[in-house]
């Protein structure tokens, strides 16, 4: 296959997967400029590497270093990193994939679908994390699962208590959790008489 039509077939995914997929979902502006520019980078420097005749082990070593930065200003979640990574497998595959031909379209064909489908909105959908500050220190593991389920009327498979501050009377906790089926009851919290907190169903 010729060079410019793997170049063309990169820009072509990489415009799929910021402004198809990406950009509709997350809307963060600011990366899409970021997965654009780092293609389109990791596409020139790859494709005159393919010139040389250690074009892949230089492949693999731009990959590996590649790989290895982070964006101290600001912090990329783990869904973001995916994506971040799957821009810069697209720009390798673009710009070393000649000697592999149909290969290398199959490849960026692959990214495609297994971002669209991994990050769908509805794949996973009950399940969820997030890092809570209580607005009271509980030392408790029982009592603390019971006031997070009353929270996110949801049900809590794990938390992971980052910091009790018992002089602020705060805790920090990263929670997992379960959202209830169409049709089930979430968990609420009632207030017993004496000021404790009770969870019904």
């Amino acid at each position: 296959m010729p060079p410019a039509a793997l170049y063309a077939v990169d820009l072509v995914a990489v415009a799929i997967l910021t402004f198809g997929l990406y950009f509709p979902r997350h809307r963060r502006r600011d990366l899409v400029v970021a997965y654009l520019g780092v293609n389109v980078g990791v596409l020139a420097v790859s494709a005159v590497l393919a010139s040389s005749s250690i074009a892949a082990g230089l492949g693999l070593g731009l990959f590996g270093v590649l790989s290895i930065i982070r964006l101290r200003s600001d912090e990329l979640s783990q869904r973001e990193v995916a994506y971040y990574f799957a821009a810069l497998a697209l720009g390798l595959l673009g710009g070393l994939g000649t000697s592999g031909g149909w290969l290398g379209v199959a490849g960026s064909a692959l990214i495609l679908v297994v971002m669209a489908v991994a990050d769908h909105p509805r794949l996973l959908a009950r399940h969820g994390a997030q890092t809570i500050v209580l607005d009271r220190a509980v030392v408790d593991r029982a009592e603390l699962t019971a006031h997070l389920e009353a929270l996110l009327g949801a049900r809590v498979r794990s938390v992971s208590v980052q910091e009790i501050d018992l002089a602020d009377d705060t805790t920090r906790v990263e929670v997992r959790y379960d959202l209830p089926r169409d049709g089930d009851r979430p968990a609420r919290a009632v207030a017993a008489p004496d000021g404790a907190l009770a969870v019904t169903r």
